[in-house]
């Protein structure tokens, strides 16, 4: 049994360990790939683990011997899962993994817009405080979160892990109406219609995954929607923004702030608008990957090769043969 990991380094830079593989075959781990080098690397091999590295149709056609490919994520758009399931090839993806660091993530990013530690702690490194007249100075306005309304949308693990969290600042909970009751332990959280959500919300956070009705949901017209003093978090996926709206936003105090994590382009190769917007928070998609949540993504991958060798696969995300 050969094993292929394609794209090894975003999941172990060098802090965990891939023993846990060997013991199913022969095991091949590179950091990166890139699509001209998939199939040399992939060839042969019966499974194959992969982040990022996008495997296609065209691909699967030139791997007759593939069996199984691990995602390892939660997202499994860069598989082409319908043609892997038509070859009778199992696709299985990393579910859960990360809730608790993305949640603890989501409030590092809207701590940092209420209060800006950073640029203070830059200011005093700087001398500023040291020359103030005052016994303190600010160089931003603070904001308290006690009381202020946080619109979730996508309120699945990450985002009730996120609600939770809220609740223990003193805020409240409202979500998109979907037409059933919400977990009694929410208590008074409001399920409102989206619209209402844009408009009553003081920070917006999404945790939704990417589909065709939620690409482009935050655009010029439920931005406009929104307060001047909210402020929004993305730590789902970037093209959930209109990169062009939610700049022309920042900049025109439509919004007051914004903190991202994820980007419609990951990295951003091209000049993305967002960059150097006003008050525009940006980090390089790393909620998910404190040491722990990296830990739990590597032992679940390599528990769901052993469940799929074992003749019962689990996670699966390739469609029913």
């Amino acid at each position: 049994m050969k094993i292929v990991v394609l794209d090894g380094y975003t999941l172990n830079p060098g802090d965990l360990d891939w023993n846990v593989f060997e013991g199913f075959g022969e095991l091949e781990v590179y950091e990166r790939t890139s699509p001209d080098q998939l199939l040399d690397r992939a060839r042969g091999a019966e499974i194959l683990l992969s982040n990022k590295t996008v495997i296609g149709e065209n691909a699967l056609d030139q791997l007759p011997g593939l069996q199984y490919i691990g995602v390892l994520a939660t997202g499994y758009n860069v598989i082409d899962v319908n043609a892997a399931a038509k070859r009778g090839i199992v696709v299985s993806n990393i579910p859960s993994y990360g809730t608790s660091s993305v949640a603890q993530f989501t409030f590092a990013l809207l701590l940092e817009l209420c209060h800006r530690a950073g640029l203070h702690s830059d200011a005093v490194r700087d001398g500023e405080w040291g020359r103030s007249a005052d016994w303190c100075f600010t160089k931003s306005s603070l904001i308290e979160l006690s009381g202020k309304t946080l619109g979730i949308i996508g309120f699945g693990l990450i985002g009730q892990q996120t609600a939770r969290i809220a609740q223990a600042f003193g805020m409240r909970i409202a979500v998109p109406d979907r037409g059933k009751p919400l977990p009694a332990e929410f208590g008074d959280a409001r399920a409102l219609s989206m619209e209402r959500l844009f408009a009553e919300s003081d920070v917006l956070s999404l945790h939704c995954p990417l589909t065709a009705d939620t690409k482009g949901i935050v655009n010029r017209d439920t931005l406009r929607l929104m307060k001047k003093s909210a402020l929004l978090v993305n730590t789902a996926r970037g093209p959930l923004i209109n990169d062009q709206d939610l700049a022309d936003a920042l900049n025109e105090g439509i919004i007051a702030g914004a903190a991202l994590d994820v980007l419609s382009e990951e990295p951003p190769r091209t000049a993305n608008p967002l960059i150097g917007a006003r008050n525009c928070l940006i980090t390089p998609h790393i909620a998910w990957s404190t040491r722990e949540a990296r830990t739990r993504l590597m032992e679940t991958a390599a528990d769901n090769v052993n469940c799929f060798l074992q003749g019962k696969p689990q996670n699966v995300v390739s469609p029913a043969l």
